[in-house]
């Protein structure tokens, strides 16, 4: 049992790592995102969605902005971010710019988050090293495939291309 601070503040989480990924079976097409996000402690947590017809683009920041959210709501100081989507790394880190209008909203809502946090690295790494992500996000495009429901605003807006 911990007892609260006398300050007003609870301890924070610290630090989390959070694997993410997104995709969608045709681009655009049925779509989902799944987030892996292992604790200091060694807890693990899983997040997934389907987000219908939805770009891969559109899927990946959709994967971000939840890790980005849980790490907020956690309390979370310190998140490392690894993708295997180097246009979502490469803008994240302000590497591209976002030229995209489908991407920009979404950019604008994961670098708002991060300022949230304190501290966020992105990492890309190769897709073999992000397999329980990518798991995830296939249950969640399995869903998005066999759903009936609308997308979200969030989801429907076409992206194409990287941009520098």
């Amino acid at each position: 049992m911990t007892q609260p601070s006398l300050f007003g503040s609870e301890p924070s989480v610290g630090s989390a790592t959070a694997h993410i990924d997104g995709g969608s079976r045709g681009n655009p097409g049925p779509a989902g995102y799944g987030v892996r996000i292992e604790q200091e402690d060694g807890t693990i947590v899983e997040l997934k969605q389907a987000l219908g017809h939805s770009t891969n683009n559109v899927a990946e920041y959709n994967g971000l902005i939840a890790a980005l959210r849980w790490a907020v709501e956690n309390d979370v100081r310190t998140l490392r971010v690894h993708s295997d989507s180097e246009l979502l790394v490469k803008q994240m880190r302000g590497e591209y710019r976002v030229k995209s209008p489908g991407l920009q909203p979404l950019y604008e809502e994961a670098s708002a988050l991060a300022r949230q946090i304190g501290r966020v690295t992105f990492e890309h790494v190769r897709r073999e090293f992000n397999k329980d992500a990518d798991r995830l996000a296939n249950e969640a495009m399995d869903e998005a495939a066999t759903s009936q429901t609308t997308p979200s605003s969030r989801s429907t807006d076409p992206d194409r291309g990287a941009s520098r």
